[in-house]
């Protein structure tokens, strides 16, 4: 059985529908979180240094909805979540993933300004369930 619907039907709407999210890793790992956060609605910006990328954030942190990283391309989970934890006050209320082989359990805060952490290789269902997670606040305020 294929179910189809089409944007122009009422209660259907991309999770992340017009969404700034930005990607940071590199090489193939852009190619394939690019298309599972476009293909949830969300407009991509990619970078492929990690501080280049936190540098943008904080410059711009009303303008991005999520900032996924891919730990494994730099230098691990440990040294990413202290590079998050010194972000400034504005740029850490934007929701964080965290994407590594380092991590043992899946984790999914209920502090909002914890990162949402995901075991690599992510599955598509792991990455969704993880962004829906991750901008559950967003999701709250267009169900009211």
């Amino acid at each position: 059985m294929r179910l189809i619907r089409s944007f122009e039907q009422d209660n259907f709407t991309p999770v992340g529908f017009g969404l700034r999210v930005m990607i940071v890793a590199l090489g193939g790992g852009i190619g394939e979180m690019s298309q599972r956060v476009a293909g949830l609605g969300g407009q991509v910006e990619d970078f492929d240094e990690l501080f280049t990328g936190l540098s943008h954030l904080i410059d711009d942190p009303y303008g991005y909805g999520l900032c996924v990283v891919d730990c494994d391309a730099f230098g691990g989970l440990d040294l990413v979540r202290r590079a998050c934890q010194r972000l400034s006050d504005e740029a850490a209320r934007v929701p964080v993933m965290l994407i590594s082989r380092d991590c043992k359990t899946q984790i999914f805060p209920n502090d909002r300004h914890l990162p949402v952490v995901l075991r690599a290789p992510v599955s598509a269902v792991s990455f969704r369930v993880g962004f829906e997670h991750a901008l559950r606040d967003r999701l709250a305020l267009r169900v009211t």
